[in-house]
């Protein structure tokens, strides 16, 4: 089943694992208990897993449940400091476009735009998921994401942090001992000479010379892998999105890229985006560390 997490299902997760309760968290959400107990049901549906022991003394986490509970904490404070350090401003506005590759812009910036504009509803977000670089001279957008750091332009470049890849595949299909147990599957992957950056490509780490299932699209790729049509590298930050999917042979191949935040440097004089950088940068690296430890 697909997941449909946001910013407000979190919330409601966060006060009933801090109440204990639906009756207790129901205040705080200003819900009747009837209706968090069904946003937690909704929840733990799309995730595919129990996030609460249920008993009559109230709802307790389970292991699963603790581990999205720290890093849900983790990331809701790193935004609030990300935003506090304008205190006493006023509140952000006006449009910000943010380009990036569709990875980072099916599954990681929806739940950071949307928690930014939470307590800066006067911005107006616009994500472009581009399978190309995004031209910042030329202003197609005000930042972007890449995953090498730009070497020419009069840019401002930030890392935003590392993130890991794996391979998986349907949970039905046989688990894979080694390597050699997958030359007869079909490979999920890019559209060969539609890679627009040299760590996209990852058919040299896999031993593969193409790929039988490809698209320029990492959201249309994972979809592949859910119908269980082989096996394909993915990043551990959307395995949450695909329960049906599991990873393997973590121990044989594991990759690691890295994210970084890049703006024109004429706008290192703009406090406004300055201060959505900032949020940017704390709320992508927090849901990143959120989403590979549900991975795990």
């Amino acid at each position: 089943m697909g997941l449909n997490m946001n910013w407000d299902d979190l919330r409601v997760f966060l006060a009933v694992a801090r109440a204990e309760s639906l009756s207790a968290a129901a205040p705080v959400l200003r819900m009747d208990p009837a209706t968090v107990g069904r946003r937690i049901a909704r929840l733990e549906d799309s995730l595919g897993t129990a996030l609460f022991i249920k008993s009559p003394q109230g709802y307790s986490l389970t292991e699963r449940g603790q581990r999205l509970r720290d890093h849900a904490a983790s990331a809701e404070a790193a935004l609030r400091a990300g935003l506090e350090a304008g205190q006493g401003e006023d509140g952000l506005s006006g449009q910000i476009r943010i380009g990036a590759p569709d990875g980072c812009a099916n599954f990681l910036l929806p739940l950071v735009c949307a928690r930014i504009r939470e307590a800066n509803p006067g911005l107006e977000f616009q994500i472009l998921a581009l399978p190309r670089v995004v031209n910042l001279s030329k202003r197609e957008a005000d930042l972007a994401i890449t995953v090498s750091p730009p070497d020419a332009g009069r840019l401002t470049v930030q890392k935003i942090t590392d993130y890991r890849l794996h391979l998986a595949q349907h949970r039905d299909l046989a688990v894979p001992k080694r390597l050699s147990d997958l030359e007869r599957r079909p490979v999920v992957g890019y559209i060969p000479d539609m890679i627009f950056d040299r760590e996209l490509d990852y058919l040299g780490d896999l031993g593969r010379n193409g790929v039988q299932m490809a698209s320029n699209s990492v959201a249309v790729q994972l979809q592949m892998l859910r119908q269980g049509v082989g096996v394909g590298i993915v990043h551990d930050f959307a395995l949450p999105f695909a329960p049906e999917l599991v990873r393997v042979l973590t121990q044989t191949l594991s990759l690691r890229r890295s994210f970084y935040l890049v703006r024109h440097a004429d706008d290192r004089r703009s406090d406004r985006i300055n201060r959505v950088a900032g949020a940017i940068l704390s709320g992508l690296k927090a849901e990143v560390e959120r989403l590979e430890a549900l991975a795990a």
